[in-house]
């Protein structure tokens, strides 16, 4: 049977990722459909500590779902990690009559959701908000399809000043612990070579990968370098160890950074925020929560946060092969 539910709660938390004001708009316009009050919280975690609340409704989320980053902001939040700053928090959702928590965020935001309803027993709710695509129950986070493009616009830039002045350049893209980003726009943007967390290619091979590269006939070459990446302490250090083994070579770096997590959000990540926002509001007003709401089969489905919590990734081996006869 339905609960009935008269106010939930949304906030944004930790980096922010194309998608996520699309996400803030469905929430916002799936409560309204179902006659709940819905609640912004500013700052994430923050915010609810100290009831930074704004009351949201249909009108207010209009014009934001092609807009990056995110209306309700984020913050770190020193204080949401202590039992003291929990209990300020949950007494403000109380104090307003929150009786649900929507969180769009990351691992760590979910484990942070996850440990304040073992505590006190409040219903939470995860969308999953990261570029990396590092969380585990959804084949797609809101604002990795959007990073890819932009990483690949980037590339395709990048190639012509390579080709034109004969030059390796060594790419970096975000993904700490995994190489999402790096192996699927290494491969769209034809790189020679794609440096990943989970594949320690070494420095011989790379050097050697290179060396082959140029004797092919290749005179420019792209190698895209997950910013997790093991071969070496950073992407300088590899910059620095071609200059001194390959001298036929005019290596040059560059860093993509933050631009990976901002602009306009893709059809993809605009559809996909909409339908993860609709089902994260449905799903506890049927009494589910605990849960984070993922795209698995082309279907919206739950799993519960401390499974995507400490679940890890894994990267598609097809598309390591692919990688390979690409690069010959």
């Amino acid at each position: 049977m339905p609960k009935t539910i008269k106010k939930l709660a949304v906030l944004t938390s930790g980096g922010d990722s194309p998608g996520m004001n699309a996400a803030i708009r469905s929430v916002v316009r799936a409560c309204a459909y179902h006659n709940i009050k819905c609640i912004g919280v500013y700052r994430g975690y923050e915010g609810l500590i100290e009831g930074d609340f704004n009351e949201m409704d249909a009108r207010s989320v209009k014009g934001i779902i092609n807009k990056g980053g995110t209306i309700l902001k984020s913050a770190r939040s020193k204080e949401f990690r202590t039992v003291e700053g929990r209990q300020k928090a949950f007494q403000s959702l109380i104090e307003a009559e929150i009786e649900g928590l929507i969180v769009i965020g990351g691992d760590g935001s979910f484990t942070g959701a996850l440990i304040f309803n073992q505590e006190f027993g409040f219903p939470v709710m995860g969308i999953p908000g990261t570029i990396d695509n590092d969380i585990v129950g959804t084949s797609h986070t809101l604002g990795f399809d959007t990073a890819l493009n932009t990483v690949v616009d980037a590339i395709d830039k990048i190639r012509d000043t390579a080709s034109s002045h004969n030059r390796l350049f060594f790419i970096e893209v975000m993904g700490r612990d995994v190489g999402h980003i790096a192996l699927n726009t290494g491969i769209a943007g034809g790189a020679e070579e794609i440096l990943i967390p989970e594949e320690d290619l070494g420095l011989d091979r790379l050097v050697e990968s290179l060396n082959k590269s140029r004797k092919s006939g290749k005179s420019s070459s792209i190698v895209i370098v997950a910013e997790g990446d093991k071969i070496g302490k950073n992407i300088f250090e590899l910059k620095d160890y071609v200059d001194e083994n390959m001298e036929d070579y005019d290596v040059r770096v560059s860093v993509l950074g933050h631009m990976q997590r901002g602009g306009s959000p893709s059809c993809f990540d605009r559809v996909l925020a909409s339908r993860m926002g609709v089902k994260a509001v449905e799903s506890m007003l049927n009494g589910q929560t605990n849960y984070m709401v993922g795209l698995l089969n082309g279907k919206m489905e739950l799993t519960p946060l401390d499974n995507a919590i400490k679940g890890k990734t894994k990267i598609n081996l097809e598309l390591l092969r692919v990688s390979d006869i690409m690069s010959t």
